[in-house]
């Protein structure tokens, strides 16, 4: 967030008077007036991220008013320009607004509509400029090849970092978190970032295979090996050979074939149902669960043998009440997804958004927050593009928080954002929070915040 006062307000008009009166009052008000004779000078300052907003006389020798919004409009079409008309000069603020201007002032104006109307330009292009900001971060991420973990946390860094090693490491690998967290993507990730990347990714969710089916669908059938089986049969492990197998809940396996998939796993050959002739193997097995198979092999529930041969790598994925820093990078992302698919604008999300998708606790993990991104996206304008409304359930658990819980859980997301912004750069953090040093180490040491944590590189 930036401070009032080092909000520039570019004041164009040939005028003096009008310069002056206008940068004293808006100066008055805690803004950074800077005034210009001429829309030559100010389009010479003009930075491609400029922070505040231009209000500009539209009558003046030279460029015009009309002039310099088009010629804005080309630089940055995000960039709110005020136009100062004549009084009764109704056409010509017609035609500026058709143009793109984002508001006009008509002469004489009060100093309170003034200040009004640039603060409201100075919100939008915030909004508008920390919104290319997370686009810009997802193009960064995305130009990765293959599957991509968006985020920019340390605990989802370190994931990507866990990645990018096991994929170069030939062993099965065991993904363990809960529904929604995204282990499937994950796994797709370490195979898409392995030698074995160009081969097939076969993914088996083992709780939606029937039993009576699961043995052949996995392992495949002879003709005549049973009733029905009127041809041969290639099962997906065979179907996998050079690539990667993906056990989805595992834990869901019937115990009787966990026997034939331990065999699998440490003879990596099969037999078709039916076939006397091993088929040999070149495959990795990544499986994923959502619940502690230690646990469930103690219970009986399953294998102890499968367990400890599945848990040579385990890979935890972190819930997304663990990574709340991400959650606007990552609505962001599926938003941008969904508008790319349905051909619709991806409306940007304000404070007010991103503060209640952060007081959610999310059940559904990334799954959910993909779902309610769609949703935003395919009937956002019919809710005004507010979150609460769109979602009821989250406004009521945004309650359950109290104040105190709500302005701390926003403060540290303030804080991530700037230490993300500026890679970690403590005295760059402070000048942009408008905090001393002392109270900003404070405030990292409260939330649990390293800044060198922030001094590498956004996950691929």
């Amino acid at each position: 967030m930036h401070d009032p006062a080092t909000i520039p307000v570019l004041i164009i008009d040939d005028e003096p008077h009008l310069r002056i009166t206008a940068g004293q009052t808006l100066e008055l008000a805690g803004y950074q007036p800077e005034p210009h004779a001429s829309a030559e000078s100010a389009l010479a300052v003009l930075t491609p991220d400029f922070p505040g907003v231009i209000v500009s006389d539209i009558r003046m020798p030279g460029m015009d008013g009309m002039e310099l919004l088009r010629e804005v409009r080309l630089r940055d079409p995000d960039l709110p320009v005020i136009l100062i008309t004549g009084h009764g000069d109704i056409s010509t603020a017609v035609e500026a607004m058709r143009e793109g201007a984002w508001d006009f002032l008509e002469k004489p104006f009060a100093g309170e509509r003034l200040v009004e109307m640039v603060r409201r330009g100075v919100e939008k292009r915030r909004l508008s400029l920390e919104n290319r900001q997370l686009k810009a971060e997802l193009e960064a991420q995305q130009s990765a090849p293959g599957p991509r973990l968006v985020g920019r946390t340390p605990i989802i860094q370190r994931l990507a970092s866990m990645v990018q090693r096991i994929a170069q490491v030939e062993t099965d690998v065991l993904l363990f978190g809960e529904t929604g967290t995204g282990k499937d993507l994950v796994a797709r990730a370490i195979h898409e970032r392995s030698p074995r990347g160009g081969h097939p990714f076969v993914a088996i969710n083992c709780g939606a295979v029937p039993e009576s089916i699961i043995e052949s669908e996995l392992f495949g059938h002879e003709k005549g090996a049973f009733t029905g089986a009127v041809e041969r049969r290639i099962g997906k492990f065979e179907h996998a050979n050079g690539g990667t197998v993906f056990l989805d809940e595992i834990e869901s396996m019937p115990l009787a074939l966990q026997v034939k998939l331990l065999r699998v796993l440490q003879e990596r050959c099969i037999e078709r149902l039916g076939a006397n002739e091993p088929v040999p193997l070149d495959i990795r097995v990544i499986a994923a669960t959502k619940v502690d198979l230690k646990l469930a092999s103690e219970a009986g529930d399953f294998r102890e043998d499968l367990y400890y041969r599945l848990n040579v790598v385990t890979l935890p994925i972190p819930p997304l009440r663990e990574r709340r820093e991400d959650i606007p990078l990552l609505f962001q992302h599926f938003a941008v997804v969904a508008a790319n698919r349905s051909g619709l604008e991806a409306p940007p999300l304000d404070t007010q958004g991103i503060s209640t998708l952060m007081a959610h606790d999310w059940p559904g993990n990334v799954r959910e927050l993909r779902n309610l991104a769609e949703r935003y996206v395919l009937l956002g304008s019919a809710f005004d593009y507010r979150i609460d409304l769109l979602l009821q359930g989250i406004e009521a658990d945004a309650a359950e928080l109290a104040l105190p819980q709500q302005v701390e859980l926003f403060e540290k997301s303030l804080i991530s954002q700037s230490l993300v912004s500026h890679r970690g750069r403590i005295t760059e953090v402070c000048e942009h929070l408008g905090l001393p040093r002392k109270t900003l180490y404070d405030k990292l040491k409260k939330y649990g915040l390293k800044a060198e944590d922030y001094r590498h590189k956004v996950a691929p």
